[in-house]
């Protein structure tokens, strides 16, 4: 079954029934928060100079990102990047639409949203790639940075500092996406990356949960690499 245009077809009779659907699972919305805040606590140490601190949180994102990207592959419907992202195409269509009020009938990421997510991880990925191999010219380095020339960590450096502004720019533009869809189309993003669930008319089938046991060792092998990573290389 087609669920986008079931949902479709079911909002448009305007009398379908609903019922609670759980959209996202709980290691998504547990990745998203957490990774929320660990680039507010990365922002906040940089600026204060505990670049200890820094580093563990950017520890902290590279396990979250590792898991992030295999949950992607292996995870819930919802998570799995071959369920949501779909072409520029898809999402400039998706956009074309978005001043008409209609009900939410998305199970998961919309066209636009997908192309959002896969922005937001390619640029914590170089975030993370970048901080790697940094310096922040006095005491502290990357456990990569003795692996390339000083003038090589340098550069890598300014990119990191760089990118970090692209990043707060990602995210001030998500959080825009998120008021204008509660203002224009009386979309509320924000509580079902919180609880869960969304109301859906009932002819939507519920997307597949992968178990938290799975989760968990994903998890567990994700955040291993990064410890090590930092303990070991």
């Amino acid at each position: 079954m087609n669920v986008r245009s079931a949902g479709e077809r079911a909002a448009g009779t305007g009398t379908a029934p609903m019922r609670k659907v759980v959209v996202w699972d709980l290691p998504t919305r547990l990745f998203h928060w957490c990774l929320a805040g660990l680039i507010a606590g990365a922002y906040v140490t940089a600026n204060l100079g505990k670049i200890d601190l820094h580093f563990l949180c950017g520890y902290a994102i590279l396990a979250l990102l590792l898991f992030r990207l295999a949950w992607g592959v292996i995870g819930s419907d919802t998570a799995r990047f071959a369920r949501f992202l779909q072409s520029p195409l898809a999402a400039l269509k998706h956009l074309s639409h978005f001043r008409r009020r209609e009900p939410d009938t998305e199970v998961g990421h919309n066209a636009a949203g997908g192309l959002m997510v896969l922005a937001m991880l390619a640029l914590i990925a170089l975030q993370v790639a970048t901080g790697l191999f940094s310096n922040d010219g006095l005491f502290s380095e990357g456990p990569l940075a003795k692996y390339v020339s000083p003038a090589v960590s340098d550069r890598l450096s300014g990119l990191h500092e760089f990118n970090f502004n692209l990043i707060l720019a990602a995210v001030v533009l998500h959080v825009a996406a998120i008021l204008a869809y509660a203002l224009v189309k009386r979309h509320d993003l924000v509580r079902p990356m919180v609880l869960g669930w969304k109301r859906l008319p009932a002819s939507i089938p519920a997307p597949r949960r992968a178990s938290l046991a799975l989760a968990a060792l994903v998890f567990a092998l994700a955040a291993g690499a990064a410890w090590a990573l930092a303990a070991f290389v």
